[in-house]
């Protein structure tokens, strides 16, 4: 009787240090959070995410003019192309950056490439250009004025080339993935009405969730989209998934939602409001889960509030921007491996009873 006791007191033991006795103890956290800091500013913001898990995005300096960003271990401040500020949106997998910079004098606002340098990548004869998607092959996707002041997407492969529209006077491209398909939002004939599109030589109206207004902003190698789309003419706006049908991805209890980003398994990331619009929280939709709000799912002592998710790459980590220590910062979420805890658990307890056993026959082998 007084072996068996012993065995049992031993079991619950083990329970309890491996916090079986307690589940809701024992869940990790399903990301880890690093914070990416700033250039010496108060605020930064984390857009494009690669393979590698390099971020690029933008951040104050502490001369309070804002800068693009390249982060691989360290933030390392890109420069301008002259002018006073700059921002950076896309990167790929060889850690080249696209995004915007002001010219010299701050003349214009142009497009750049940057890939050590910073590149100008001009305009379609209008003032301005925005770079916002990059792919493996140098390829930029975004949007530019032209010479009679319309705004047009292009895409840029060494030459900008501009995408038309769906018959309106603008579009913007702001995503591309691998095989040069660039997703934005252009208006139609009139301009009433402005649809998400995906370009592949010719472009393709996405169409709404039911309202008049929607617009592609992520794309991955498989031509699926995401961005946002009114329900009800205008306002409000719901993220979608476009994989060759609009679906509605809901929000996290609030009004409004949107969708930024996603991976070659269709994850999305994006922001939304939360119940009574009490906050904007940053998302992460599965086709499993569905939309989840990303401060759930990482460790609440430390003390991140995360704002909107941006990018994602295929690994499943996430950059974007958080409210920290009273301040915006860039953020990297790496998922953090799920352990075989209870597998471990039952290891470790039976080899322990087994121990037990062999200690009182006097046996150790």
């Amino acid at each position: 009787m007084r072996r068996k006791s012993s065995v049992a007191i031993l079991v619950l033991t083990v329970f309890v240090v491996m916090g079986l006795a307690d589940p809701a103890a024992a869940t990790p956290p399903a990301y880890a959070v690093t914070d990416l800091g700033t250039l010496g500013g108060t605020a930064s913001k984390g857009v494009g995410i690669n393979v590698s898990g390099q971020v690029a995005g933008t951040s104050y300096t502490t001369g309070g003019t804002s800068h693009a960003f390249l982060y691989d271990g360290t933030m390392n401040d890109l420069g301008t192309l002259g002018g006073t500020l700059s921002d950076g949106y896309g990167i790929n997998a060889s850690g080249q950056v696209t995004g915007q910079s002001y010219t010299t004098s701050d003349a214009e606002l142009h497009a750049f490439l940057y890939d050590g340098t910073m590149h100008d990548l001009g305009t379609l004869g209008g003032t301005r250009s925005f770079g916002w998607g990059i792919n493996d092959s140098g390829q930029v996707g975004g949007w530019s004025y032209t010479a009679g002041g319309a705004q047009h997407a292009f895409l840029y492969d060494g030459t900008m080339h501009d995408l038309g529209t769906l018959g309106g006077t603008y579009s913007s491209g702001l995503g591309i993935n691998a095989g040069g398909q660039v997703t934005g939002g252009s208006s139609l004939t009139g301009d009433a009405a402005g649809h998400a599109f995906l370009y592949d030589g010719t472009m393709h109206d996405l169409g709404t969730l039911g309202g008049t207004i929607s617009t592609g902003l992520g794309i991955n190698a498989s031509g699926q989209v995401t961005g946002q789309s009114s329900t009800t003419g205008s306002f409000p706006y719901h993220a979608f998934l476009n994989d060759g049908t609009m679906h509605d991805l809901g929000t996290l209890g609030g009004a409004e939602s949107y969708g930024y980003g996603i991976n070659a398994s269709g994850q999305v990331t994006g922001q939304s409001y939360t119940t009574g619009n009490a906050a904007q929280h940053a998302f992460l939709y599965t086709s499993g889960s569905g939309m989840v709000d990303l401060n759930s799912l990482i460790d609440p002592l430390a003390s991140w509030e995360l704002r909107q998710a941006w990018g994602i790459n295929d690994a499943g980590q996430i950059t974007g921007f958080g409210l920290i220590g009273g301040e915006y910062h860039a953020f990297l979420l790496t998922p953090v491996p799920e352990p075989s805890s209870f597998a471990l658990s039952v290891a470790g307890l039976v080899g322990l009873v087994a121990l037990e056993r062999r200690r009182r026959r006097g046996c150790w082998v």
